[in-house]
């Protein structure tokens, strides 16, 4: 599977690594790039012939083949999540990042609130400002060592004025598998309080031994007349380059609403998105994503056993994602002392936690996906960074 191969992708138009200085401040020769939600893996074979595929054709202009795309999909959701999704009811947009846009732009109006359950993958946020609308934050709360939504203390708080909750599942930055109860209760909030739930499921593939995603599909199908789908095999297959998502609408009228600002925008899929995606939603992407995720499986193992062995460091327990969520509250330091450590001391680019909203400012997210090697020396090197602690 080729998961033990390092590749060095300086200089190869990788976010993750050529904007690694820009973004993060690191920019030791050595330094270890942990931060966006991108994989250091070669791509699999399955891939590289469907790209070889479209080369052999030499045809870059138009093109058929989304409905067969689409049907990978629904194979997909149906075989590895259970849910019976309707090929008819997808709608595919420049990744989901977009299909998010395109939901806000639909169903609310500058000025709506937009619930988020805080701390969450940053572009919620940023996706809420730019389109104008109110980010909407119900911070999560720890209980048995796991984040779990309150939703008693977010009734509490609502203003009249939201119009949706934009939920991650499973959740950014923490793996947070939520339970079947929990995603009920959510959607009997949402019904309640006449909310459409945005449930953006981009991780459901990356879940390790013990646990199990439920689409929400799956786990309320009696909210389907509010609820909107996204997904996506960008995440699971490292494509995020080949820019499609898939939004899936159940319901009629709400889809009808989104199909006219589809059709306004003249949104299509592009070629590469459609044949990756459909090489991806096989047999073959489902026996090298089992295989993924025992590789992962132990790089979470390595991570989480260093992070315990330093007096102060807490991680939160990885129930899916390769996106570690390390709690630096009780080192006694500042946050600043801290990234000083982590970035010029053990060289490595993670994520910060403030920019997830409320709850993040004393963590930090480091991403695990990488090969065994580079990912021992990346948990050695924050030992080392924290030694004094011991």
């Amino acid at each position: 599977m080729g998961f033990d191969q390092i590749i060095d992708r300086r200089g190869s138009n990788s976010t993750k690594w050529d904007l690694m200085e820009a973004a993060t401040g690191v920019d030791a020769e050595d330094a270890i790039a942990m931060w966006v939600a991108d994989m250091d893996f070669a791509a699999p074979d399955f891939l590289q012939e469907a790209v070889q595929g479209v080369l052999d054709k030499a045809n870059y202009g138009y093109f058929t083949g989304e409905a067969d795309m689409k049907q990978a999909v629904a194979w997909w959701m149906r075989e590895r999540h259970g849910w019976a999704a309707d090929t008819d009811a997808m709608f595919s947009t420049y990744g989901l990042g977009n299909g998010i846009g395109m939901c806000l732009q639909t169903y609310t109006d500058p000025g709506d609130e937009v619930i988020i359950f805080t701390p969450v993958y940053h572009e919620f946020t940023n996706k809420i400002n730019k389109g104008n609308r109110v980010v909407k934050e119900s911070p999560l709360v720890i209980r048995d060592g796991v984040y779990r939504m309150d939703l008693d203390a977010l009734e509490a708080s609502l203003s009249g004025r939201e119009r949706v909750v934009l939920f991650c599942s499973p959740h950014n930055p923490a793996g947070r598998v939520w339970s079947r109860e929990e995603l009920q209760a959510l959607a009997a909030f949402c019904t309640r309080h006449e909310l459409l739930l945005i449930s953006d499921e981009i991780h459901h593939d990356l879940i390790y031994p013990g646990q199990k995603h439920i689409p929400m599909a799956v786990a309320a199908p009696d909210v389907s007349d509010r609820l909107i789908m996204l997904t996506s095999a960008s995440k699971t297959f490292n494509i995020a380059g080949s820019r499609l998502g898939t939004v899936t609408i159940p319901d009629e009228g709400l889809r009808a609403r989104f199909a006219a600002i589809y059709r306004a925008l003249d949104v299509s899929p592009n070629l590469l998105g459609v044949v990756l995606t459909q090489a991806a939603y096989s047999p073959r992407g489902a026996e090298w994503v089992d295989a993924l995720m025992r590789y992962l499986d132990t790089n979470r193992q390595v991570f989480l056993d260093s992070v315990a062995d330093i007096p102060g460091l807490s991680a939160m327990p990885m129930q899916s994602t390769y996106l570690a969520w390390v709690d630096f509250a009780n080192t006694g330091m500042s946050m600043d002392e801290v990234t000083a450590r982590v970035k010029q001391g053990a060289r490595l680019a993670p994520s910060m936690g403030a920019e997830f909203g409320t709850g993040g400012a004393q963590c930090l997210r480091f991403n695990l996906a990488m090969p065994q090697a580079r990912l021992t020396e990346a948990a050695d090197r924050l030992r080392t960074a924290f030694s004094d602690l011991q």
